[in-house]
């Protein structure tokens, strides 16, 4: 199930008074579109009734002026914005999830990766369980439905039902009363919740989303907090606070969160400028301009140009309507997307020494293709530095780093990454300093394991092999051994994840 990888944007509003929730949760979504860029979904609740669409494609296309008339008004809303991974792109797997069960209903949706997912899904499964996607979203949506069975309200159900979820989530509910946002006892992802003038809460995955509908930053949910709205104000849970290490992921200041956001009381874009500034005191080189691929590697580009006075210069122009390489699914869509996303300013670079800064080198797809794009717009020299350390290990957290054969650094050396790719030099930044991003005191509260191999949670045994059986057949997903659609050996056959899934333990 190779699209469970994924990174993701949640939203959500409660107001004290019937209004245009969906509106606002439009344009938080709209806002945290960098987040995802594969589908997205609305959930509004009128007075216990749910009005909810969901779709491929993105905020603007999906959501029509016909679509937000049928959303209608309400006092409560979720929304989420999916990016695909490797796997398939299915309406299915958007989110929200509506649930209705013997209790009521709930919408849910979230952000991260649940490491103990197949353990879960074998164990409900075998007690009569039917899934209808490949989400562990669907995994968690059953989880708390359970708990809610034999809980007082829905907020006991997350209490009870964050004992056996594991990993990475950074959740939204709603039920038809309340909104409620959980995070994972190690607060792999960022979730923040503020307030606007006329009393309305918003909760969202980013500050920037925040800003975007005229709320106020209120602080960040802690790790392992349960916070609740409803007319009565806000409360919160805190049993399973300060129970784990905390290891926010170091990737969303490098590169998942918009620079404009606030995570954890630090500054997305100075910690972008703090990088650039370290990697021009780590690999200094004598040249005429330092630019910044778009949009994530600008920030370091200008703390590297500030810090080593050479001067900054704008290097590309960025289609703004091609989502980002990293993200798009298939390695086939991601190298059509280059060819079309960023086009040389030729004037900045021609018959120049160039520093070119990029947030990441995962799998080596781009950086090749852009050196080859300012050596024929003229430039002398391509002297690559990277505002991240080399990948060399999978994510179990919910970053799209599938199988470490997509991950050249595993493969090859910087200097034969360099020489492949046609650069004069290359420099990646030192794990050591990571830690100057969020603030030496911080150092210990991030998680750099895709970087270092200090995974804070128990990992998936077999690392790149998941099994899960089916009575007497056994099921093996091997990331290594993947067909190029997306499909799964299953002995001798090759048959999709779904496929399997909708044979059932008998078949």
């Amino acid at each position: 199930m190779e699209n469970l990888h994924e990174e993701c944007g949640v939203f959500g509003v409660y107001s004290p008074k019937k209004t245009n929730v969906a509106a606002t949760t439009y344009y938080g979504l709209f806002a945290l579109q960098h987040r995802g860029q594969e589908s997205c979904g609305i959930v509004v609740n009128d007075e216990g009734v749910f009005n909810h669409y969901k779709d491929s494609g993105l905020v603007n296309d999906v959501f029509t002026p016909e679509v937000m008339a049928e959303l209608g008004e309400g006092n409560i809303a979720l929304g989420h914005v999916r990016y695909g991974t490797t796997g398939k792109g299915d309406r299915v797997n958007s989110q929200p999830i509506v649930v209705n069960h013997v209790k009521g209903r709930m919408a849910l949706a979230y952000n991260g990766n649940i490491v103990n997912y197949m353990e879960l899904r074998q164990e409900l499964e075998m007690t009569g369980a039917i899934f209808h996607t490949t989400s562990d979203m669907e995994v968690i949506s059953y989880i708390i439905t359970k708990e809610r069975l034999n809980s007082h309200s829905i907020e006991e159900a997350i209490d009870c039902a964050m004992d056996k979820i594991k990993g990475a989530y950074s959740l939204v509910v709603m039920s038809p009363q309340k909104l409620i946002a959980a995070r994972d006892k190690n607060g792999f992802k960022p979730l923040c919740y503020g307030q606007t003038k006329d009393g309305r809460y918003i909760v969202a995955s980013e500050s920037c989303a925040l800003n975007a509908v005229g709320a106020e930053l209120i602080r960040e949910i802690k790790p392992g907090e349960i916070v609740i709205f409803d007319k009565d104000g806000i409360r919160t849970i805190t049993n399973h606070c300060e129970k784990e290490k905390e290891a926010l992921c170091i990737f969303e200041y490098i590169y998942f969160a918009r620079p404009d956001s606030v995570i954890e009381g630090q500054s997305v874009h100075k910690a972008r400028m703090i990088a650039g500034a370290a990697l021009a005191k780590d690999y200094p080189v004598e040249a005429d301009v330092v630019i910044g691929v778009p949009d994530s590697g600008i920030d370091a580009a200008v703390g590297y140009a500030k810090e080593s006075g050479i001067p900054y210069g704008v290097g590309f122009i960025k289609n703004k309507y091609i989502g980002r390489t990293f993200i798009a699914p298939g390695q086939k869509t991601r190298e059509d997307k280059v060819r079309i996303k960023l086009n040389v300013v030729s004037e900045t670079v021609k018959g120049k020494r160039v520093v070119l800064i990029d947030d990441s080198i995962v799998r080596g797809t781009t950086c090749a293709r852009i050196v080859k794009l300012l050596r024929e717009a003229g430039a002398k020299e391509v002297h690559m530095r990277v505002s991240a350390p080399p990948f060399i290990n999978l994510c179990y957290y919910g970053t799209d780093i599938e199988s470490k054969e997509n991950l050249i650094s595993c493969k090859h050396t910087t200097e034969e990454i360099c020489k492949m790719a046609n650069m004069d030099s290359l420099g990646f930044l030192n794990i050591e300093d990571l830690s100057k991003l969020i603030g030496e005191e911080n150092n210990n509260s991030i998680c750099a394991a895709c970087f270092n191999s200090k995974y804070p949670t128990k990992i998936p045994e077999n690392n790149e092999e998941t099994k899960v059986s089916y009575g007497t057949i056994t099921w093996t997903e091997n990331r290594n051994n993947e067909t190029s659609d997306g499909s799964l050996y299953v002995g001798n056959q090759v048959t999709s994840a779904n496929d399997y899934l909708a044979l059932g333990p008998n078949n």
